[in-house]
């Protein structure tokens, strides 16, 4: 398989988005919405300006997808984006999609005129650490090895 065309989702898109989203979680056993309830919130979600989601293949048969979120920040002119999440199915990894993905993701970043994109990624995956890792993303945490911390209250 060559590098699949990557392209921007709109609110069309958003029950395939959901999809997605709802597919990866199932993958790594993460409670969440329904696939239906996430494409209901991606349908508002990607009528946002501040919100990118870049989806690798074609609407009929997408194969991955990157979402992003950007935020002002007083240390650059432009935004400050964070990588929420980068999915390819599981099928297809190790074919250079996720590369596209992020790269792609990267570059529209760039374009927004952001400063710095961040990534979250548990301490205990370090196949997904290696694949930023190769992509020029430091670990900013001290010690070679972290634990990611999120603290968070359910309103």
């Amino acid at each position: 398989m060559g590098a699949p065309e990557v392209f921007r989702a709109g609110p069309d898109h958003a029950a395939m988005v959901g999809q997605l989203l709802y597919d990866f979680n199932t993958e790594f056993d993460t409670p969440g919405p329904s696939a239906a309830e996430f494409g209901v919130r991606f349908g508002r979600l990607l009528d946002r300006h501040d919100v990118v989601v870049l989806v690798a293949g074609d609407a009929q048969e997408p194969v991955g997808f990157a979402f992003l979120t950007l935020r002002p920040t007083p240390y650059y002119d432009g935004p400050l984006a964070q990588l929420e999440e980068l999915y390819v199915r599981p099928e297809l990894r190790d074919q250079g999609i996720g590369t596209v993905l992020l790269r792609t993701a990267i570059e529209v970043v760039r374009e927004h005129g952001g400063g710095e994109m961040h990534i979250n990624v548990d301490e205990v995956d370090t196949d997904t650490r290696r694949f930023y890792e190769r992509h020029g993303f430091v670990n900013i945490e001290p010690g070679a090895d972290y634990r990611m911390l999120c603290y968070l209250q359910e309103l």
